[in-house]
Parts: C-alpha cells; sequence; structure tokens
C-alpha cells in the first residue's frame, strides 16, 4: 500500500535559505497539489510531515495558521491539509526521526512512500534514506520536490536512486491505484 508523505510544505518561508527556496517552491506547489488530490481519490493515506520550527506547543492547526498568515501563505493554501489528512511533527531533517512515523505506516499496512516537499537536498534526501533502512519502498516525483540548491537537489535525487533503489519520476506517472 502506498501513503503519499508531504515533507515541510506547511511553511511561513521566513527562515535562512528562504530567498533561494521560494522559486523552487513556487514550481512544485501546483504539482504536489495535483499528488494530494490523485492520492485522495485513491483513498491513499496523506501524511504531513512537518518542522515545528522550534515551536514545542505547537500542533497542526498553529502551524497551518501561521503559514497561512505570511506573505508566502499562497505556497500553503493549495496543500491545506484536509479532515483526513495525518499530521506528524518532526523537530530535524527526517520524517522519521524520534517521531511515530516508523509505527504509522506499519499501522497503516503501508509498504511504498512517495516523498514530496522541501527540501529534495535534506529532509527529503534524509526520509528516503531512513525509509529504505526501514525496507519501504521509495518513489520521488522530481517534479513535486524543491530545492534551495539545484544541483543539489539533482545529486540527491540521484544518491536516492542509485544509492537506497528509490524511483525517480515525473509526477505524472505515479499510480495510486
Amino acid at each position: 500500500m502506498h501513503a503519499l508523505i508531504v515533507i515541510d510544505m506547511i511553511n511561513t518561508y521566513d527562515h535562512e535559505d528562504a530567498e533561494l527556496l521560494v522559486p523552487s517552491a513556487e514550481r512544485v506547489v501546483p504539482v504536489v497539489a495535483d499528488l494530494i488530490d490523485r492520492a485522495r481519490n485513491a483513498e491513499v493515506p496523506i501524511i504531513y510531515a512537518n518542522d515545528n520550527f522550534g515551536s514545542w506547543r505547537s500542533h497542526q492547526g498553529e502551524i497551518v495558521d501561521q503559514a497561512l498568515a505570511t506573505p508566502h501563505g499562497g505556497l500553503v493554501q493549495p496543500l491545506r491539509p484536509d479532515d483526513e489528512s495525518l499530521f506528524v511533527l518532526k523537530a530535524r531533517h527526517s520524517v522519521f526521526y524520534e517521531t511515530p512515523m516508523s509505527y504509522l505506516l506499519w499501522r497503516l499496512g503501508v509498504d511504498h512512500v512517495v516523498l514530496s516537499g522541501q527540501v529534495t537536498e535534506q529532509c527529503v534526501l534524509y526520509s528516503a534514506l531512513d525509509a529504505h533502512i526501514r525496507h519501504l519502498d521509495v518513489t520521488v516525483p522530481k517534479d513535486a520536490v524543491a530545492s534551495i540548491h539545484p544541483r543539489l537537489g539533482s545529486a540527491a535525487l540521484e544518491m536516492m536512486e542509485r544509492n537506497m533503489g528509490a524511483r525517480i519520476v515525473e509526477a505524472k506517472e505515479i499510480d495510486f491505484t
């Protein structure tokens, strides 16, 4: 069974490197929004794995509201979690590091994750590695991941494919059925 994981897309873009990330995020938001719609229609679990931005009292609603209230809220609006979406807070790069993600995927019967979001050369890469070492199949739609440094993003995709056996595809190639 598949799950779509949306990494760090609920974002205020008020951080170091944001000005380098925003143009890439603008390109991937419509692709990620389409993936979310397709996963919803196929009744595939959608799991948002998002930084808490150091706010240890935060929760999903607060993080979404804060991101929507920023000048870059337009990047968040098309990706808003619905009532069926799952939400995992993370404090470090990998969606697995000290989060309930492994347990959640096991409970859902997921053996194949589709990783989307940002940043390709950081959180997506580390999450792909952690998924691989947990014996999960990994697919990364290269047009649904944003990078700060395009050269490093491309290298990260190559590493995921070569070293972790990840399928690197265009989002339109993903069949959730």
